[in-house]
């Protein structure tokens, strides 16, 4: 099942939720519905079918992704 991300735009927090058929995303910090998807970033594992070379950053290693300069996911929001 696809987990959604999405940005509260009452609060100012991005979040995860799944999300059933027209149903709407409600934002766990406060409850608002006041909610945009965001487009989700593609991930590899390294070293998978998809990265045969083991190329990709794994998460939590501190490398970059696609040029990426931030430490982490969070910085590239």
């Amino acid at each position: 099942m696809p987990i959604f991300e999405y940005h509260c735009t009452e609060c100012g927090k991005d979040f995860e939720e799944l999300v059933f058929g027209g149903n709407k995303a409600r934002c766990p910090h406060c409850r608002s519905e006041k909610t945009e998807k965001l487009i989700s970033r593609c991930r590899h594992k390294s070293g998978g079918a998809s990265d045969p070379l083991g190329t990709a950053a794994s998460a939590g290693s501190g490398s970059s992704c696609s040029g990426c300069t931030a430490s982490s996911c969070a910085g590239c929001h």
